[in-house]
């Protein structure tokens, strides 16, 4: 078995892996960066349960090989150029926006509407840029959009998000029972709650944890069918300094504990961020099993669908 040299994002890597990057590189020194990153995806068969190439990922590892003097990269556009093009995307979005000066207080029912790449994928990512706590960025990995609907008249009255887990959360890794290595196995099997909006016109009570209900019931089934592998836990942060996490206590979310205050993939202890509760909803009753290797997941071929 040849020996691991170092592990990225729960992968494994050995010398031989690193000297093929190497070579790719060099034998087609005009690939871009995306595209280096697609050959090497396509080389090591780096790909998800759905037979998608990593090539995000790949593209954070490529950067860090680099940044080490593994390998070199080629030239990139500037930050101020994608930046530029990403507001370009949302600007025209968020200007549009309705102007909501009427309450609403009364709704004929909640229903979810998935949301799939196009204009209406626009329009929920302006909605979280404007009316969002922490606003919006591009989300990386796997992740499900969701409208929040008024089931009466159809109309728009909130908006969430599922994405990655976050890497590195102690509180939550001890309430699972988690090793290193199950972690690094299973990690993906947990969704994470990255965005949650209820509109700030729209008051009607009991909303958030009716949607959060609705949603956790709906979730397993969207993520099996687009990424062919079904999650079995939930999680969430609060800011305490802002909300109390009535909703989630309401929809039978527990708490079990505190962030660090460190950021998703923060492996080096800059504690850059608030310190936020953590908050989880098992989707299965044998989700411990699931997610400690004892007990396989359920996955469908990709071919399927």
């Amino acid at each position: 078995m040849e020996k691991s040299i170092r592990e990225f994002s729960g992968r494994a890597f050995s010398s031989d892996d690193i000297d093929q990057i190497i070579w790719l590189r060099k034998t087609f020194p005009k690939l871009s960066e995306s595209e280096l990153a697609k050959t090497v995806c396509e080389t090591l068969g780096w790909l998800s349960l759905s037979g998608a190439e990593k090539r995000v990922t790949c593209v954070n590892f490529l950067r860090q090989l680099a940044a080490e003097g593994v390998i070199d990269l080629p030239a990139k556009k500037s930050r101020k150029t994608v930046s530029k093009k990403r507001k370009l995307d949302l600007s025209p979005c968020v200007e549009a926006l309705p102007d909501e000066t009427l309450e609403v207080t009364k709704i004929g029912g909640v229903e979810l509407e998935l949301v799939h790449a196009g204009e209406r994928l626009k329009l929920l990512r302006a909605y979280l840029k404007k009316y969002h706590a922490i606003g919006e960025q591009q989300p990386i990995g796997e992740q499900l959009s969701y409208f929040i609907k008024d089931s009466g008249d159809g109309s728009d009255i909130g908006c969430m998000r599922f994405s990655p887990a976050s890497w590195a959360l102690e509180d939550r890794e001890a309430w699972i029972g988690w090793t290193a290595g199950q972690k690094k196995e299973r990690l993906f099997l947990v969704v994470n709650q990255s965005r949650y909006l209820i509109f700030p016109w729209v008051h009607v009570k009991n909303l958030s944890s009716r949607a959060l209900s609705i949603a956790a019931k709906r979730l397993p089934g969207d993520w099996l069918k687009r990424y062919c592998y079904e999650p079995v836990l939930l999680e969430t942060f609060v800011d305490t300094d802002f909300f109390k996490g009535t909703s989630y206590r309401a929809a039978n979310w527990e708490c079990i504990g505190q962030t660090k205050g460190r950021g998703r993939n923060d492996r080096h202890k800059e504690y850059l961020l608030s310190v936020k509760d953590i908050y989880v909803y098992p989707l299965r009753k044998d989700f411990r099993k699931i997610l400690t290797g004892t007990k396989p997941y359920k996955a469908v071929d990709p071919d399927a669908y």
